[in-house]
């Protein structure tokens, strides 16, 4: 078991001269996260040797246009963990006309046109919001494997917010390490889910998190002027984690993270995180979403010098118009 991982940050030529030379006969284009690495160690499981490409959500149309511009050769591109975005029509196309046979597996919420759209191009499509893309591709490729259940299990506690696996937290940050994201699943691919370089790796990760989210709830900005109470915090690390530290520590309803470049990471109680994303350029789950304020030269000064700006009312008002 094994195959190719080339830097997510390779140029698109670079990429596709390296499809045009690969050996492998699966192409995997996944995310960049815990799901997505449960998602691609299944698949190792099952096919042996997969070329993996890791994407971020930024980065999907790009990437995508590498795999699809690139000779398929009747073999099988597989998709996980990655929603709909518009334009992918036109290189599901491409790619089908280059000889690529292409599942495509997500647990995003998607939009009944767009299943529509891209199931008429994909020789599959298997979208479920009830699971993690793990999850979707375990019971695939993977059925009665207890291996790939047990990969399942402990991704989906992660990226469903379950928080019931101790393991899942310390993968999950883990994972997301530089150079790590490929030791997490080659451990998977083998049937080992914890190590103890993973456990201490995380005890690492545990002291700088606790100093970055201090850092973020001393500068959090509260508006609180309808149904929620909302939270505005500057990132500092490890989004998911200082949005629940903030709710617990604030009572907050929904909590907004910034990045010093304007994404945002979205968690609500409420059902409505992917509804505001939608409305600053993102998307995601009903309870965790991402999107973009779109910085100017004045919006990064004044979130550098005071750690606020003129998209957080904004976002408020878009959260309080949404009808659950």
């Amino acid at each position: 078991m094994g195959g190719s991982d080339p830097k997510p940050d390779a140029p698109g030529g670079n990429l596709m001269q390296a499809l045009s030379g690969r050996t492998e006969n699966v192409v995997h284009l996944t995310h960049n996260d815990l799901d997505a690495v449960g998602s691609d160690a299944i698949h190792r499981r099952t096919y042996g040797k997969v070329f993996t490409v890791w994407s971020s959500v930024g980065k999907f149309l790009s990437l995508f246009d590498a795999v699809a511009g690139s000779p398929g050769r009747g073999d099988l591109l597989s998709i996980s963990d990655l929603g709909y975005q518009q334009g992918v029509e036109q290189r599901l196309a491409k790619a089908r006309s280059n000889g690529w046979r292409i599942e495509w597996r997500d647990h995003h919420r998607w939009k009944d046109e767009e299943i529509r759209a891209v199931d008429a191009k994909t020789s599959l499509l298997h979208v479920d919001v009830s699971t993690c893309a793990t999850g979707i591709v375990a019971r695939d490729l993977a059925p009665g494997d207890p291996v790939a259940e047990e990969i399942a299990r402990v991704v989906c506690d992660y990226d469903l917010w379950k928080h019931q696996d101790p393991r899942s937290k310390m993968l999950g940050q883990v994972a997301m390490r530089k150079g790590w994201r490929e030791y997490v699943r080659d451990n998977f691919v083998r049937g080992t889910i914890v190590d103890a370089r993973i456990e201490s790796e995380y005890s690492e990760i545990v002291r700088e998190m606790e100093r970055d989210i201090k850092k973020s709830i001393r500068h959090t900005t509260i508006i609180e002027d309808g149904r929620y109470r909302i939270a505005f915090a500057p990132l500092y690390g490890y989004p998911s984690e200082t949005a629940h530290a903030i709710r617990e520590e604030l009572g907050t309803e929904i909590e907004v993270i910034v990045s010093s470049s304007g994404r945002i990471s979205i968690r609500s109680v409420s059902p409505v995180s992917h509804l505001i994303a939608r409305e600053f350029s993102g998307g995601g789950h009903p309870h965790a979403a991402g999107g973009t304020f779109t910085f100017t030269l004045l919006d990064r000064l004044l979130f550098w010098l005071i750690k606020r700006n003129r998209h957080y009312r904004r976002l408020a008002e878009k959260a309080e118009s949404i009808e659950e």
